[in-house]
């Protein structure tokens, strides 16, 4: 079974010490079977400090590092790497445990450590808004991504502050086994399945209005992805103008509502690949793609392959194919 190692540093920010866990443990197989074994560890076994007034226990120390297949560095305000650009004898000593090969991911300000281990030099990544001048400062050899979620370079991810790692933890979910997989994960945590947009559009913005939220809207068009949703037609059952339907969808979603049916249109179609016999054709037809041209031009784009040899691949291996870099970008929102 996949080790995830969660490597809580004081003082470690709480919400993202709780994403990896509640993410990896909800991954399972069509049988119920665990996916993946995640263990919290620390330097030590004391509890580590948390950045909201409590502490966290974890289930081992260090040595833990030395069995894991990813080992993920939560958001922390760990002095060294956050401050002097250095690691601790300590912090050095448990990061040398970890295995060459083994994945590493942060989280948040968790890409300080990485950066501090020398494991980001020369690489896209991403941390939180707020720190991202700090880590340019600290560590100049990192190729900084500000307008991202997150960032994949193949054995090094990162993602961007506090909720982020959520599209991150399943975006790995959805590598390493697949949509179906991810999508259960993500209906657990009752959140989408992948999430578009850059940091940006969740800076300084006011929370949308309860009343007239396209939330309900979604939901039933999630539903009923293979119908001709029009924008007109979401826009009447909000019971909204169009002009003030597009501009909530915005608002609560980052994408404008044809970029987000797409969205889930693609997703669906990947995830019956997947899971099912049905020809090319049908499954564009049941995904709303259209024709099976269609679903092939929406594939390739999104992971360089035909929808055949897309399904080739994941039953071959069991693993879904992906870009070497995959980041989220304001593109996306033009799409």
């Amino acid at each position: 079974m996949h080790t995830v190692a969660v490597l809580l540093l004081e003082k470690i920010v709480g919400f993202d010490a709780s994403i990896p866990p509640m993410c990896f443990s909800e991954a399972v197989d069509d049988d119920g079977r665990p996916l993946y074994r995640v263990v919290s560890c620390g330097l030590s076994t004391d509890p580590v400090p948390a950045t909201q007034g409590y502490a966290i226990v974890p289930e081992a120390g260090p040595e833990v590092l030395a069995e894991a297949d990813t080992v993920i560095v939560p958001g922390t305000k760990v002095d060294g790497p956050r401050r002097r650009a250095e690691l601790s004898g300590e912090l050095a000593a448990a990061l040398g445990r970890i295995r060459p090969g083994t994945r590493m991911v942060s989280i948040c300000t968790g890409a300080f450590v990485l950066a501090a281990a020398g494991l980001l030099d020369g690489r896209d990544v991403t941390t939180h808004w707020k720190y991202g001048a700090d880590l340019r400062r600290l560590y100049p050899e990192v190729r900084l991504a500000e307008r991202v979620l997150y960032t994949d370079d193949g054995d090094v991810l990162t993602s961007a502050g506090l909720a982020a790692g959520l599209d991150l933890c399943l975006h790995i979910i959805r590598k390493d086994h697949g949509a179906a997989v991810a999508n259960r994960v993500a209906r657990h945590c009752v959140i989408p399945p992948a999430r578009e947009g850059t940091q940006t559009q969740f800076v300084a913005r006011p929370v949308p209005d309860s009343v007239g939220s396209t939330a309900a809207v979604r939901a039933w068009a999630a539903e009923h992805l293979d119908e001709p949703l029009t924008v007109a037609a979401l826009a009447a059952r909000a019971a909204l103008s169009t002009r003030t339907f597009n501009r909530r969808f915005r608002e609560e979603t980052g994408l404008s509502p044809g970029a987000w049916l797409l969205r889930c249109r693609v997703d669906l179609a990947r995830e019956l690949l997947e899971t099912t016999d049905l020809s090319v054709d049908d499954v564009a037809r049941r995904a709303g793609l259209g024709t099976g041209s269609g679903l092939r031009q929406h594939l390739r784009r999104d992971v360089g392959m035909a929808p055949l040899r897309y399904r080739q691949a994941f039953r071959a291996s069991g693993t879904p194919p992906g870009r070497a870099v995959a980041q989220v970008t304001e593109g996306a929102l033009r799409s």
